[in-house]
């Protein structure tokens, strides 16, 4: 595969986590959609969503195949019906939120550990770096990925939030759990988990 040293820069078309979003490269280099499947449950894909339909050899279209979800997340409630962390899967491994996005000790609420399929620790932290609202970061304090909001008075876009994730083109084959675990985050931070 070559490579640019170009940062994927993906833009995040909705912007909102109910609803889910697309993640499209400004260089068409990848896409992903977290797709809202059920209420509190979001499912990951590589792609477009829908997905595009084919043509049978007669030339009739054929229902499009869905395709197997790079990660799924389901959200639980509490017994007052709040919303609250449940499992991941990814790689076809389920797991607790909780267990796949550790709080390390001390004050720090906002920051959250995962260890990603190459058996490397990465870190989500809040607010730790300019023009970033997340930034994960590698054992090394290296930036792997951040996202940042539409800057406060920039226009309105037509089709675009607004709002980016940048992902360091050598840590792209991480996006799927890249993108998972900062959805988790923004759910953390918006529903106070």
């Amino acid at each position: 595969m070559t490579r640019y040293e170009l940062p994927y820069i993906l833009e995040d078309k909705t912007g909102t986590l109910s609803s889910g979003s697309e993640f499209i490269d400004i260089h068409e280099r990848m896409h992903l959609t977290m797709r809202c499947t059920a209420p509190r449950s979001f499912m990951l894909y590589n792609g477009p969503w829908p997905p595009p339909s084919s043509r049978s050899c007669t030339g009739h279209p054929t229902r499009p195949v869905l395709p197997h979800p790079l990660a799924s997340l389901q959200f639980s409630t509490t017994r007052d019906n709040a919303i609250a962390l449940g499992t991941i899967s990814v790689h076809n491994v389920p797991m607790s939120m909780r267990a796949y996005l550790v709080k390390p000790p001390g004050p720090a609420t906002s920051i959250r550990r995962f260890v990603a399929s190459d058996g490397q620790q990465y870190q989500w932290s809040r607010r730790t770096q300019p023009n970033q609202e997340w930034t994960c970061t590698n054992n090394t304090n290296y930036i792997i990925a951040s996202y940042s909001l539409k800057t406060p008075g920039e226009p309105e876009y037509a089709e675009s939030s607004g709002c980016i994730l940048e992902i360091a083109e050598q840590f792209g084959r991480l996006a799927p759990e890249i993108l998972a675990s900062l959805w988790i985050m923004r759910h953390i931070a918006a529903y106070d988990l």
